[in-house]
């Protein structure tokens, strides 16, 4: 075998500059190489730290949830019939009442109801007094920027209830009939007949004692006598005048009897057909022709009223508001549709009735506070309720075949 060759080395010098180029190559790449590995890992740590944020969050939300449920939450209600009211038993009642129950049971929540006034309900909701709030809420945009609202459960709308009154009705008939305008065409009727028969009387008492003579009082009463039946076209004819002057006031009397009855029959005619316009409401056009409109304190009904500039009066509660109107206080009651017909189908039926016009169209839901945990199954549950056939029964309990 022949000998291999010695290996031969060509080393190429390069100039110093060269070598330096390579080298700041090579610490470039090895700092990039090492700034991406930490970017890298800070990327990752980035990621972790918003996954354990949001599972943190929901495990809040989760223990809050549960802590709700574990304690008993204090449910607001007021009274609201058919919605929510108390019955004779003292037990609360109601399609609104009825619901949350069914939702509690659900959930499995223990709760405490307690009555407030309205203001107070939404107030409650707002700093805590209150964890849920149900009866009749109607869901406007208002409450929705202080509170939360379920789903809507029922369908409703602003009704008017009037007083079952005909147009020729004895009240409206003696208020028409005492009004100060009636009043002073027959004054002024009177003044008239006695004036006439005073003039016949002067003319007559001399020349005609027989029928106009005696007293100043018999006299008098005489000619009157003469002039009302010629006015009303009865003309008895038992007095008659002899004199010329007698007989030309006579016939003058005549013809403007015609033309004052027929001015005091239209007279009456025109006062009971304005009085009864006046009361007559078929309609929210024909609110502003009245007065005395009743409402319920802080609902929709008052906002709608203010908001038009009408004159109204506040009560308390529906049942207040619709007795003013049975008795004679109050022309008109603005309030949700279904308690007006609900009351007035249980106490007002004489009195008082509600016109078949619904207008400015809301809706009822159960109240919440802002951002409530419970909102999302609270829903649910409804849903499910309020698409079964039970849902159906609960309406009739309370409504009958108004619903």
């Amino acid at each position: 075998m022949g000998a291999f060759p010695a290996p031969s080395f060509c080393i190429d010098p390069a100039p110093r500059g060269t070598l330096k180029r390579a080298s700041c190559g090579l610490e470039v790449h090895l700092t990039t190489g090492l700034e991406e590995r930490m970017n890298k890992r800070q990327g990752t740590r980035f990621r972790i730290s918003r996954w354990l944020t949001k599972l943190g969050l929901v495990l809040l939300i989760a223990s809050s949830a549960v802590a709700q449920e574990s304690r008993t939450l204090i449910v607001g209600t007021k009274e609201a019939a058919p919605f929510s009211f108390r019955a004779a038993d003292g037990q609360w009642r109601g399609i609104s009442i009825d619901l949350w129950r069914s939702i509690a049971e659900d959930l499995a929540l223990k709760f405490e109801l307690q009555e407030a006034p309205l203001h107070d309900l939404l107030e409650g909701l707002g700093d805590g007094r209150f964890d849920v709030a149900v009866a009749a809420f109607t869901v406007t945009a208002e409450r929705e920027q202080v509170v939360d609202f379920s789903h809507p459960f029922h369908p409703s709308g602003l009704g008017i209830a009037v007083p079952v009154e005909t147009s020729g009705s004895l009240r409206a008939i003696l208020d028409s009939v005492l009004s100060v305008g009636f009043l002073q065409a027959a004054g002024t009727l009177l003044a008239v007949l006695f004036l006439g028969g005073t003039l016949l009387w002067l003319l007559e008492r001399k020349k005609n004692p027989e029928q106009f003579g005696g007293s100043i009082t018999k006299g008098l009463g005489t000619a009157f006598w003469r002039s009302a039946v010629t006015m009303t076209t009865v003309g008895y004819g038992d007095k008659a005048p002899i004199t010329l002057g007698g007989r030309v006031v006579a016939i003058i009397w005549m013809f403007a009897s015609i033309i004052m009855i027929s001015g005091l029959t239209a007279a009456i005619a025109s006062t009971l057909t304005v009085s009864n316009l006046e009361l007559s409401v078929s309609s929210p056009r024909d609110l502003p022709s009245l007065s005395r409109i009743a409402c319920v304190e802080g609902s929709t009904g008052e906002e709608y009223l203010r908001s038009r500039r009408l004159p109204y009066l506040p009560f308390p509660n529906a049942t207040e508001a619709v007795q003013s109107l049975s008795d004679g206080n109050t022309q008109a009651v603005v309030y949700d549709a279904p308690i007006l017909r609900y009351l007035t189908m249980r106490s007002f039926q004489e009195t008082v009735t509600v016109l078949p016009v619904i207008f400015e169209r809301q809706d009822y839901a159960i109240a919440l506070p802002l951002h409530s945990a419970l909102r999302k199954s609270v829903n649910t549950s409804l849903l499910k309720h309020v698409s079964g056939e039970d849902w159906h029964d609960v309406l009739y309990k309370y409504l009958g075949a108004n619903q």
